[in-house]
């Protein structure tokens, strides 16, 4: 199972899958906030050479996780303007039933309240459509923004994972919030 299009509570934003055709202005927005998502950005440790993937192989990676159900992941449109990207990656089902969420947004768009309506549509269709029992957003404890957007959007502190991801060059430490499914 997967969503073609989520959409907010409000109407206001949409979450749709990326596409090919997608390219040019997902990579003008990327290039246009290098800078600003710098600080919060996934990094390779130096122990394996990396090479991002190109658009391309970016966007068949995402088909192909979302038709084995393991990762959804979706741009955010706002009125008509693509203004980030959210995943609901991680999926397990089997004893765990649960996922994890990780978001970005154009820098000119924060504080709207757009990010926490993508959070909260993506967690509903994780509760609703598949059944997902626990739902995960682990950030930097110093991104105040996005501690506001998981709380926002229901979401429970729960704790510390210290070194949890490799960020902007260095393993860091990480807060988790948590949301679980009342009817699962």
């Amino acid at each position: 199972m997967k969503a073609n299009v989520i959409v907010s509570a409000s109407g206001r934003v949409q979450l749709r899958p990326l596409r090919l055709r997608d390219r040019g202005e997902w990579l003008r927005l990327r290039s246009r906030n290098r800078e600003w998502l710098k600080p919060w950005e996934a990094t390779s440790p130096s122990v394996i050479n990396f090479d991002p993937p190109s658009y391309h192989q970016l966007v068949m990676y995402h088909r192909r996780e979302a038709r084995n159900l393991r990762a959804l992941s979706y741009i955010i449109w706002f009125e008509g303007k693509m203004v980030g990207q959210i995943t609901l990656g991680g999926i397990a089902f089997g004893a765990l039933r649960g996922g994890h969420i990780g978001y970005w947004i154009d820098e000119g768009y924060g504080n709207r309240g757009i990010t926490t309506e993508a959070v909260v549509a993506i967690t509903e269709f994780g509760f609703q459509s598949l059944k997902l029992h626990r739902i995960e957003i682990a950030l930097r404890p110093e991104n105040q923004a996005s501690k506001r957007v998981a709380e926002k959007a229901g979401f429970i502190f729960e704790g510390m994972r210290p070194r949890f991801l490799h960020i902007d060059g260095a393993w860091r430490d990480h807060i988790v919030f948590v949301r679980e499914n009342p009817s699962v």
